[in-house]
């Protein structure tokens, strides 16, 4: 097949919906011709081949972080993205293109798809249908719902990446439409030799880790007044990434007098990532909704147990004192009771890490791809089966001769 992605992201850029269509499309690419169109800012080349993928980006304005998007550079990726699409797939074939994100990068596969006259299969990922810390999240105003319902309507197929979105899909959106559930995949983490010492800990401290944007939806200032109220010299907490509540987050830690045990350690590449899940003990969020959470398999890959609050699509996969703990919603204080009992339990961490490199092995991403790969063959066959009523007159015509 020759598949077109549309991603508004795509690493660097973004977060874990452009970490996972990079891993998707690099599987893909070992059976089939793969083309990415998304966003170019910071220095980025206009067009590069990456693990067999060739990576076309668009320009978009005002671009200034890595982790974090704005509104004028998604709207100029929308702009830019049907125009070079549409030359794209004037001067080239394709078979299907899979649009990631509702918003902003649905009407771009939209519109592409409909101008090559292919498939066009929607993948929703949470955030841009339902982000509860967002007044600007689409499901509060009605002039978004409507476009999104357009969107998910007009596709071929819908893909959820959880039971949770497909449930804000059709709560919120599209009633009518029914999702097919393709859980999110990672690649398997690389084999590390890391030690503490290597990263400045030492074998009595207890290592919370966090991963992901700074952003208010993840809550990290929770995880801060953890570790305050946790009151214990030993434990540490690590988190990696970036983004704009950074210099609030520091000045948070200084209020709480807990800067010496918190680390903002900003973005890593993947070996130092998986290096740092390798050595700690428990991973930890606070974020107030994930429409999948795939850093949490990521830590449950790395062996390390899971603890964090009960809403969004990590439901699908963690179960309570299997992989770790969940916990309600902005329940600090049982948040807190989590991190105490595992921390006192050494035993029972070693043996949920066991379980979750165990249970993290079903969401590997050349699952993941094969079931995308049996959409896209499905959605090629339909649209082929398809007869126009021009064809049909002509068929009939032949047929009476």
């Amino acid at each position: 097949m020759r598949i077109l992605f549309c991603n508004y992201e795509y690493p660097p850029l973004g977060g874990g919906g452009g970490v996972v269509n990079a891993a998707l499309a690099t599987e893909l690419a070992k059976r089939h011709d793969v083309t990415v169109l998304t966003s170019r800012a910071l220095g980025l080349p206009a067009e590069s081949v990456e693990g067999n993928v060739r990576v076309i980006r668009v320009p978009v304005l005002f671009r200034r972080r890595h982790a974090v998007a704005n509104f004028p550079s998604m709207l100029a990726y929308v702009i830019a993205g049907v125009l070079r699409g549409r030359a794209l797939v004037r001067a080239e074939e394709f078979d299907v293109v899979n649009t990631h994100f509702a918003l902003p990068t649905g009407p771009v596969g939209h519109m592409v798809s409909r101008a090559a006259g292919v498939p066009n299969v929607l993948s929703v990922h949470g955030g841009d249908l339902y982000d509860p810390s967002k007044f600007s999240s689409a499901h509060r105003h009605a002039s978004l719902r409507a476009c999104v319902s357009r969107l998910a309507r007009a596709a071929d197929r819908v893909v959820a990446q959880s039971l949770d979105t497909e449930e804000n899909l059709r709560h919120f959106f599209a009633p009518d439409v029914k999702a097919e559930v393709i859980p999110l995949g990672i690649a398997e983490p690389p084999v590390t030799a890391a030690a503490r010492r290597d990263h400045g800990f030492g074998d009595d401290d207890v290592l919370l880790v966090s991963i992901g944007r700074l952003v208010r939806r993840k809550s990290v200032e929770h995880l801060l007044d953890v570790v305050a109220e946790l009151r214990d010299e030993r434990v540490k907490l690590l988190l990696i990434g970036d983004g704009p509540q950074l210099p609030f987050l520091r000045d948070q830690a200084r209020r709480l007098r807990v800067e010496s045990r918190v680390r903002f350690l900003g973005m890593v590449d993947e070996r130092t990532k998986f290096e740092l899940l390798s050595i700690s003990d428990i991973y930890v969020s606070a974020s107030q909704h994930e429409g999948f959470g795939l850093v949490f398999l990521e830590a449950m890959a790395s062996g390390v147990p899971v603890i964090c609050y009960d809403r969004g699509g990590q439901r699908d996969f963690l179960t309570e004192g299997r992989n770790g703990h969940l916990v309600a919603r902005n329940d600090k204080a049982a948040l807190v009771e989590a991190c105490r009992r595992l921390i006192a339990a050494p035993e029972q961490r070693a043996e949920m890490g066991r379980v979750n490199r165990q249970d993290a092995r079903q969401f590997y991403i050349d699952r993941c791809a094969r079931r995308y790969e049996e959409l896209f063959e499905s959605v090629i066959r339909a649209r082929a089966m398809e007869v126009s009523p021009a064809e049909g007159a002509e068929h009939a015509a032949g047929s009476a001769k």
